[in-house]
């Protein structure tokens, strides 16, 4: 027993010894755009995830809701009754698509959330900007891809980190983005019968 000890506590030094010589190598800083996509369920929260960490930073941040709005969200409400100050939240969805069926009126809401998000962007106050389901507008082209490529390519403040969420990422996104995260659907309980539960889905 005291040579397996003696081993294992070897074998994790050597192993911190090489994630301290690479971690010496990475020294710099940026603001990152992230991307959350895929058929998976958590894609917004986890996103939300890291807004809340931003809030226990004492940074302020801002969400912009491109498709969910009119429902009231558990994150949505705690911002808004507890963390205001810290944190910008901007619903301006109507619902998904298949519930509005109005193209022309979902194309408007985007666009104007869209306008909003890239206000909240520019501001380097806000040190993340969080895009909840921005990916299902681009994917139904109620923004045009090669103008947010463009922004968060050009305008995008160094130090501002910008997560967008949704299925189905545009590959241009993905290309630009510095990290993407594909959720992954294996099982879910909406397809035993289950509707979305409070606390879980919202």
């Amino acid at each position: 027993m005291p040579q397996e000890i003696d081993r294992h506590a070897m074998k994790m030094a050597k192993k911190k010894a090489a994630r301290d010589k690479i971690m010496a190598t990475k020294t710099d800083q940026k603001g990152l755009v992230i991307v959350h996509t895929g058929k998976g369920k958590g894609k917004s929260s986890a996103a939300f995830g890291m807004i809340f960490r931003c809030i226990a930073h004492d940074m302020k941040c801002a969400v912009v809701q491109f498709i969910k709005g009119g429902m009231s969200t558990g994150e949505r409400d705690l911002i808004l009754a507890k963390f205001n100050d810290k944190c910008e939240f901007y619903a301006m969805g109507e619902g998904f698509t298949w519930e509005t069926q109005d193209k022309s009126r979902d194309t408007e809401m985007a666009v104007a959330a869209w306008e909003k998000a890239k206000d909240l962007i520019r501001d380097p106050a806000n040190k993340m900007v969080l895009l909840d389901e921005i990916n299902i507008a681009l994917r139904y082209d109620y923004i045009d891809i090669n103008e947010v490529v463009e922004f968060l390519t050009n305008e995008k403040p160094e130090m501002t980190h910008v997560v967008l969420t949704g299925r189905n990422a545009k590959p241009e996104l993905i290309e630009i983005a510095d990290l993407v995260t594909e959720m992954e659907l294996i099982k879910h309980p909406f397809r035993s019968g289950i509707k979305a539960q409070i606390g879980v889905e919202f």
